[in-house]
């Protein structure tokens, strides 16, 4: 969703995973994040970190995608698809328990899917939902889900932090004290410092994971987090928040530097739904004021990607649209001029990510001289999601959506964050997402491109890398991140 989506998720996504050397077992691990989420349970908070810690470590799904995007069983050991494609029959694995010691089984899949479809849900990824019709339960170990229309992503969106199966007995504490059926335990959290994991001695497949105790240590300043790093506090930093920084680990024998991708567009979002920015000139003038290569020289060292619209550069349906707004500034003034906001102030509201306040320096500046004045206001993340996400009290703000094949979020109308209701990109989404042929799917999602940018629905700005550094004996952790979670289970020291 972005940090926030998990497209948010709304992420911001910047994550960092680093292990303690100091009187630590070997298989006792030190996580570092610079994003501490406000909630522990991905099912009810947009956060990015949640996925990260939490996913396929703590809490399990149907299914499970693995670092080469391929989708695999999981909680479900198997599954049928009907002829048509519109009828889905799980069978569940009779091995996996709750870690309270609750049962797990039909009931608690149908009850985390009715949980996320309901009218209240507060599921921040509501819409991976809105193509089932049913769910049902034969028995104990079958689960059958039809769905209204075919969705191309169906499996693989079981197997995101959204669709995590939660039990009625502790959903209501999830949000501190997260009880799942994974591979670890929660053990503790101490807010504003740290949060341990402990193995799960019980699970199925617990001789596949080589870890006693993980724990993830919150460091938000860059250069906090390469003192940590240098000084062996940290073993490793896989979202590593400073790239200017990332030589010194490179020239140093004891680490290895990883550069690898993520699915994090990250945009300076617009508030489509109020004056100005319900006005796609404005809209254009900004993107056309804006300078890309100065923003990644800048915020990233250069170690970024340009985007002109919402994809990954990776994907095999990508579209370079990079230059259909060439940066001119004298034009962007005029546009402004025409518009009637030359002159005007506009709030621009970034949560506490390097690359989010690092951005916003720079697009002030830009800004600035096309005649826009842009007050930056930096502000504390559970602000971010309660001001920005869910009230839309903003007028711009710059967020990386990590979550994979998140397109639909131009379609979620008025009341998402964007403030975006486009019935002709409401209608292309669900082209896409009911296209079950591959091909056919990358021509209307390069058709998307194309039609967001063409909206200036947002200022596109740059693909979010995935900075890592890591000490030479840490193996097994991914190097790039296809979705918001890294599973632990193949992780170990030494």
């Amino acid at each position: 969703m972005m940090h926030i989506q998990k497209s948010l998720q709304f992420t911001a996504f910047a994550m960092a995973l680093g292990f303690s050397v100091t009187a630590a077992a070997a298989a006792d691990l030190v996580i570092g994040m610079q994003q501490e989420p406000t909630s522990l349970d991905p099912t009810s908070d947009a956060t990015a970190s949640i996925d990260g810690m939490m996913t396929q470590n703590v809490y399990e799904s149907l299914t499970i995608v693995s670092e080469n995007g391929e989708v695999g069983p999981n909680l479900a050991t198997a599954w049928d698809v009907s002829e048509d494609g519109l009828t889905y029959t799980f069978t569940l694995t009779d091995a996996a328990q709750f870690h309270d010691g609750t049962a797990f089984d039909s009931e608690d899949v149908l009850f985390s899917f009715n949980r996320a479809m309901a009218e209240d849900s507060v599921n921040p990824s509501k819409g991976i939902f809105k193509p089932i019709e049913s769910v049902t339960a034969p028995d104990a170990r079958t689960v059958q889900i039809k769905l209204k229309n075919k969705d191309a992503f169906f499996l693989f969106n079981m197997g995101q932090g959204d669709s995590a199966i939660v039990a009625a007995e502790s959903v209501d504490t999830n949000n501190a004290t997260p009880v799942g059926t994974g591979p670890f335990k929660f053990d503790s959290w101490t807010r504003g410092d740290r949060l341990t994991l402990v193995k799960n001695p019980d699970h199925r497949d617990a001789a596949s994971v080589a870890l006693d105790k993980v724990t993830y240590r919150f460091i938000s300043d860059p250069a906090a987090a390469t003192a940590a790093m240098m000084a062996e506090e940290l073993d490793a930093f896989p979202g590593f928040p400073a790239p200017e920084l990332l030589e010194q680990f490179e020239a140093d024998p004891r680490f290895r530097v990883n550069l690898g991708s993520t699915e994090g567009e990250v945009i300076l979002a617009m508030n489509n739904a109020k004056p100005p920015f319900d006005n796609i000139e404005v809209r254009r003038a900004v993107s056309t004021a804006i300078n890309r290569d100065e923003i990644i020289d800048g915020a990233m060292y250069g170690k970024a990607t340009p985007i002109g619209s919402f994809y990954p550069p990776h994907g095999k349906a990508y579209v370079d649209l990079t230059g259909a707004y060439p940066t001119d500034t004298a034009k962007a003034k005029e546009m402004f001029e025409a518009a009637g906001v030359a002159g005007s102030t506009m709030t621009l509201r970034v949560p506490p990510f390097p690359y989010a306040t690092r951005s916003a320096e720079i697009i002030q500046a830009q800004l600035a001289d096309a005649g826009i004045d842009a007050k930056v206001e930096n502000v504390e993340w559970g602000f971010w999601i309660d001001e920005i996400y869910k009230k839309q009290n903003y007028d711009m703000t710059i967020i990386a959506h990590t979550s994979p094949n998140d397109m639909g979020n131009f379609a979620r109308g008025p009341k998402y964050f964007y403030g975006y209701d486009d019935p002709k990109m409401t209608a292309l989404w669900e082209s896409i997402s009911t296209e079950a042929d591959a091909d056919k799917r990358d021509m209307l999602l390069k058709e998307g491109q194309q039609y967001l940018s063409d909206q200036a629905v947002h200022g596109f700005l740059f693909q979010l890398p995935l900075l890592g550094v890591f000490r030479n004996e840490i193996k097994g952790y991914w190097s790039s991140a296809p979705v918001l979670y890294t599973p632990l289970k193949g992780v170990s020291k030494g």
